[in-house]
Formats: C-alpha cells, structure tokens, sequence
C-alpha cells in the first residue's frame, strides 16, 4: 500500500446532554434532527468539538489563543497572526477578510463530523428552578424546563498530514509538525466539555481508525448499536468498511481499534474486526505513525 498521507478515526463516547439551541420561552432545547423512521437524535456540533479541543490545547499544551482581533466589523483572527504563531489556525484554517481585497483562507486540516446519539430521544425533560436563591430575598422563584438526553455519541476526526503545518511560504520543521499532531491525538484522548454547570466526558470508549494513504473518513457513519440487544456494536458494518480498498489494498490491515473493558457486550469479538487494544494502545499506534512520517 502507498504512503500513508491521512489519519482518520471515529470515536464513541457516553454523555449526557452536549449541545443547546436558541430555544422557546423558559425551555432550552437541544440540537436535535429528525430520521425517515422518526426517530429523533441528538447531536453536537463539529463547532462544539472545535471548541474543546482548543480549549484543552490551551489548558494542556499552551496553545496560543490571543490571536483573533476585531477587524472590518468582524471578530475573526488577526491579520499579522500565521500558522507559526498559532495551532489553532495550522489545523483548524482560517478567514481574514480585508475591505476591497477579498478574503484569505485555509481550509481545515482536520476535519471533525458532528457527535451524534447512538440511541433515540425520547423527550426526558428537566424542571429546575432557582428556589434556593430567591428564599433568600422572599421572592417567587424562577422556573426553568431542559431537554435532557443521556447516550452514546459518535463522530470522525480526519487529518490530511501532508498539509499539516505549510501554508504559502511558511513550512514548519517537520518535529513541529509531529508534536502539533500528536498533541491533538492526546487531546481526543482526554476530551471533554464543559456545559451549564456540569463537566461532561467525551474521552473515548471505542475507537477504530489508523493511518491511510488518503486522508479518507472510512468509519463515518459506519458506527450503529445492534437494534434490540444492550450495549452491542453492529460489528458486520465494521467488518465490510474494513474490506474497503484503496489502491487494490484493503484498510484492514492498517485499522486498530482501541476500547475501554466493560462497556459493549460484543468487545471479544472486536479482533474479527481489526486488532484491537486499550484506548492508549490505539493512540500510541498513531504517534508512532506520526513520527514515522514526518521521520522524527
């Protein structure tokens, strides 16, 4: 099989409730869809994601986040800042926009899909209100109603490696490029989101992927729960995704999965599927692809 140039990997992990709309009234609604079958879904935006990630990048590695500014009536970043001052634009691209001279751009170099439930919304709601805070000035409290949904999420995160840390005439130092990537994979590892009050996991219990000669995302949409049965995953949509080829080369080989013991009834089957190990396991496979292409 060719070179690998991309990484690509799809996550589940289980919470509770991850991203609020606009709303209606006193009740805060969550980002939800609608299916053929009527089912209803709840999801959290690639944007949601993008945010946390950034914001542990910050937390865990110092990522460098004083570089957006106001300009043109628009917060967006600043126009001195480049990939050199900032991970974020390196993986995340950007749009600086200048009055009568367009707009420069960069793409994403990751490329993340939105979470989505696993298992339907059934319309649990929350009734909460502030009654400890008014008792203390006599006053009638304020009521609130919440959308609450607790299941497993998935979503795909793809990285096209060979434009990881070049753009127009800057090209990093390939062991910058590495530690930029691998600084993200430790991220995913340890992800989780912050939302009204609570701190919600979204560090991996299943993940599948590896490192392909495109930057493909194989598993998305490819990940279901066996309708009927508790905590199964629908293996046979993982066994012919990993049949897929490319360039007259199955993915299978390339493909590792990693899982937490304990959660799906079916993990010690998950080796007719790939090789398959511990969640850290699985990341370690990837830094060590990453090293190996960048050859640091």
């Amino acid at each position: 099989m060719n070179k690998m140039k991309g990484i690509t990997f799809s996550v589940i992990f289980r919470a509770n409730s991850l991203n609020y709309g606009e709303g209606t009234a006193n009740i805060s609604e969550l980002k939800k869809f609608h299916r053929g079958n009527g089912e209803v879904y709840t999801f959290a935006s690639r944007q949601s994601l993008r945010y946390d990630i950034v914001r542990l990048g910050n937390q865990l590695f110092d990522w460098n986040l004083n570089v957006v500014d106001k300009a043109q009536g628009v917060v967006q970043f600043k126009p001195d800042c480049t990939i050199e001052d900032s991970v974020e634009m390196d993986l995340f691209g950007y749009m600086k926009t200048k009055a009568n001279e367009g707009a420069t751009k960069r793409s994403a170099v990751v490329r993340l899909s939105h979470a989505i439930s696993l298992e339907p919304y059934h319309s649990d709601l929350e009734f909460l209100n502030n009654m400890g805070l008014s008792n203390r000035i006599n006053e009638d409290a304020n009521l609130a109603t919440l959308e609450q949904h607790v299941s497993y999420y998935t979503y795909t995160l793809t990285i096209d490696l060979a434009r990881v840390g070049v753009d127009q005439d800057i090209n990093l130092p390939n062991a910058e490029k590495a530690t930029r990537v691998k600084q993200l994979l430790e991220i995913v590892k340890l992800l989780n989101r912050e939302i009204k009050g609570r701190q919600e996991n979204l560090a991996p219990l299943f993940i599948i992927g590896g490192a392909y000669p495109i930057p493909n995302p194989f598993f998305q949409g490819r990940i279901a729960l066996l309708p009927n049965e508790k905590d199964q995953l629908n293996l046979d949509l993982l066994k012919a995704t990993v049949e897929t080829t490319v360039f007259g080369e199955t993915i299978k080989e390339k493909t590792r999965i990693g899982y937490v013991n304990g959660n799906f009834a079916n993990e010690m089957a998950f080796n007719q599927v790939a090789e398959s190990g511990s969640v850290d396991h699985f990341i370690d496979y990837l830094k060590g692809k990453i090293d190996e292409y960048f050859e640091v």
